[in-house]
């Protein structure tokens, strides 16, 4: 088997857990070979570079062999190979979403009182 639809693949290789979750997110442009946009039955083969882009985190992954069944994790992984580049970029976007403030702290009182909301609500119709 040299050639497989990339739906397939990205299910074998343990990118998504069902071939129609791989199948909505190449639909959506999430999934590219070679800085293309493709369909579902794109056929793919050793070599081939392919970026996806899981939690708007970019992964580049260059294909190393090809399979249609979906098997054990280490089976998976001997798959596909990411680029120094794809590591470098992933580690520091888990850096940064790691060191980033809470949303929630940014609130300063937290949620408003009856009394607040009525304060904001003259407030609003004087203006």
């Amino acid at each position: 088997m040299d050639k497989t639809r990339i739906d397939k693949w990205l299910w074998a290789a343990r990118f998504f857990k069902t071939r129609s979750l791989a199948t909505d997110e190449i639909n959506h442009g999430r999934v590219q070979i070679d800085q293309h946009n493709v369909k579902p039955s794109r056929e793919i083969r050793v070599g081939d570079v392919i970026t996806i882009v899981q939690a708007k985190i970019p992964r580049t992954v260059v294909v190393k062999g090809i399979s249609e069944q979906r098997g054990p994790a280490p089976v998976a992984q001997q798959l596909f190979e990411e680029t120094a580049a794809s590591l470098e970029a992933r580690a520091k976007a888990i850096e940064a979403n790691r060191l980033s403030p809470e949303p929630a702290l940014t609130i300063a009182h937290g949620r408003p009182t009856k009394r607040d909301r009525r304060d904001l609500q003259k407030s609003w119709d004087a203006n």
